[in-house]
């Protein structure tokens, strides 16, 4: 959870009215569903982590920690407005996107195609005659780390870069340029760098260094210009210091770079929302068009409310009330959030304004009808049914199996669920036919698909462990996941339970393997029969390319394929790079349940 630091005065007492004291703030910051951590100074705080603490004061501060998908409460302006709300003291605020006076046109900001192959997006607004003063100038930076920290993954995905609109010219432009061709000044620095040396200036700089890798590596940067060929940003490194925002700045440029477009309009909407309180027309912001390279435009921010659904019953029920269709709107009021009542008063349809992404389903809806209702106020009652709790069937099993497993001198592994795409097909001599649940964004290329087999894992712990003595006899029991569009999987796959084991020694030991199926199936009351026999299971030469030929077999139970086992095919295990041979099997274990 994010933890913010707030002037208690300006930002809680002044604002609701009531001076508290750290436990009524506390039992206050309990009930709305956010923690106080701490109340201290900031000179406490400078103490504690060793700083120079002298220049500092003693005014209170609250530590507060914030659930991680309340991105508008990452400042005390939209603490003190959730918190304004929720007392009932003012309702929230309307937010507006007002065009420029006199007709004047958008400012524009023009994205070059070669963008695209680094940081593909961006999104811009502008707050007009802002009046800032030291504590909301240190709110509003604050408020952009703590987005770098949270929603934005460290600048990964979101970029924001604020600019003094009065000391640059529009229109805009974003590009890509190669390192060596860029060159100007970053923030609070005196000399001009180019590129590359702006990645070796700021290696070795505590703050900064971290976000190098993004960029650094690649061909072409980002970069953003004005009018004037007046470098901006480098993000999502850097700002300009040309264009650097100061206690006298009024009009503010506002643009956030992305890797995920979505990402970066979350965030956009809640840099402005929260500080256009301070424009002279509070709440209201002045759009940004953004023109792509294939010619077509979008205006940014777009600060309309969404409406989301809910059931009455369905609330009442999550939560163990009784509340009638208005009494929920009410409550959701206290939640910033208006709400509506439908005509036959069985939903409530919420007017979700721009600071509140986090609202993306009716389970968020019940979430905040409870919160305003109040957790302590919900009356205990005995379970109207009696139950009795066993294991799931499929549990109960696998659990029964690795017990018999590990009894016949079996090591249990737990390799990692995901995998990279070739260690899931290419390396186990497999074609993909479009059934892994593959990763859209994946961290690194180890981790592309959830695993349709569990062998994959095996064989990487073999690797792992190769300076151990001889035999490996290991196994797991566990899921892997296939695509399946069939309309009883909401989420279009489906969970399959597994076994696998692998023996591995200077011989096959492919009687280990076909040994330990007999056990398994003896201990599951599982009779071998003739082939074709749909009572019992039996076994046929497979055609399976990740053993090898003649040495494997599949195994079928009431005449379909279960799984299969076998030596491991020598190029399979030159894949994997292990020097010795391994004979594993693997088999859905469901059919048995």
């Amino acid at each position: 959870m994010p933890t913010v630091n707030v002037d208690a005065e300006r930002y809680v007492f002044k604002p609701l009215k009531k001076t508290f004291d750290a436990k009524e703030f506390e039992e206050l910051c309990f009930e709305f569903g956010i923690e106080l951590e701490e109340a201290t100074s900031e000179r406490e705080m400078a103490a504690k982590e060793g700083e120079k603490a002298d220049d500092l004061s003693d005014k209170l501060v609250y530590k507060i920690d914030i659930p991680a998908n309340r991105y508008d409460m990452l400042c005390g302006e939209g603490i003190s407005r959730a918190l304004k709300a929720y007392l009932q003291i003012e309702k929230p605020p309307v937010y507006k996107v007002v065009h420029p006076v006199n007709g004047k046109a958008l400012e524009k900001l023009y994205v070059k195609p070669e963008t695209g192959a680094i940081r593909p997006h961006v999104v811009a607004a502008i707050l007009r005659d802002v009046t800032l003063d030291q504590g909301a100038y240190d709110s509003f930076i604050e408020l952009q780390d703590k987005l770098h920290n949270n929603i934005c993954r460290k600048r990964t995905l979101v970029a924001i870069g604020t600019h003094d609109l009065d000391t640059i010219q529009g229109p805009f432009s974003y590009e890509a340029l190669p390192p060596k061709s860029l060159k100007f000044i970053p923030l609070n620095q005196s000399k001009a760098m180019d590129g590359e040396e702006l990645m070796k200036f700021y290696e070795t700089d505590r703050k900064l260094s971290k976000f190098l890798h993004i960029i650094r590596d690649a061909p072409r940067y980002p970069i953003i210009f004005d009018s004037k060929r007046t470098v901006l940003s480098l993000p999502p490194i850097i700002n300009g210091d040309h264009s650097k925002i100061k206690l006298s700045t009024k009009n503010i440029f506002i643009e956030c770079t992305a890797t995920d477009l979505t990402k970066a309009k979350i965030v956009l909407n809640t840099v402005v929302t929260m500080f256009s309180q301070y424009c002279s027309k509070p709440f209201t912001v002045e759009p940004v068009e953004v023109v792509h390279a294939d010619g077509t435009s979008v205006v940014y921010p777009d600060l309309s409310s969404r409406t989301v659904e809910a059931d009455v019953n369905y609330i009442n029920r999550s939560i163990g009330v009784n509340l009638e269709a208005d009494k929920i709107a009410e409550l959701l009021e206290k939640m910033s959030l208006s709400a509506q009542t439908s005509e036959d008063h069985k939903k409530v349809i919420v007017s979700v304004p721009p600071t509140r992404s986090d609202i993306l389903h009716a389970c968020d809806v019940m979430e905040d009808v409870a919160v305003a209702y109040g957790f302590n106020n919900i009356v205990e009652t005995t379970p109207k049914f009696g139950t009795v709790a066993v294991q799931q069937p499929v549990n109960k099993l696998t659990d029964q199996l690795r017990r018999e497993i590990a009894l016949a001198g079996y090591t249990e592994v737990l390799p990692f669920t995901l995998c990279s795409h070739d260690e899931n097909f290419a390396w186990l001599n497999k074609e993909d036919k479009g059934e892994a649940v593959k990763l859209s964004n994946p961290k690194t290329v180890e981790y592309e698909v959830v695993r349709t087999s569990l062998l994959p894992g095996m064989l990487k712990t073999i690797n792992a462990n190769q300076h151990y003595p001889r035999p490996f006899k290991i196994f797991e029991v566990s899921d892997v996941v296939f695509k399946d569009d069939r309309s009883e999987y909401e989420r279009r796959s489906r969970n399959q339970r597994n076994l696998c084991a692998v023996y591995s020694n200077n011989a096959s030991g492919f009687e280990n393997i076909h040994g330990l199926l007999d056990r398994i199936m003896m201990k599951l009351d599982v009779k071998l029969v003739p082939h074709g026999d749909a009572n019992g299971y039996y076994i046929k030469e497979s055609e399976n390319a990740t053993f090898f030929p003649g040495r494997r077999a599949d195994v079928y139970y009431q005449n379909e394929v279960i799984g299969s086992f076998g030596i491991v095919h020598p190029n399979v295990l030159e894949k994997y790079e292990i020097s010795f041979p391994c004979t594993a099997i693997e088999i859905n274990v469901e059919p048995f349940v």
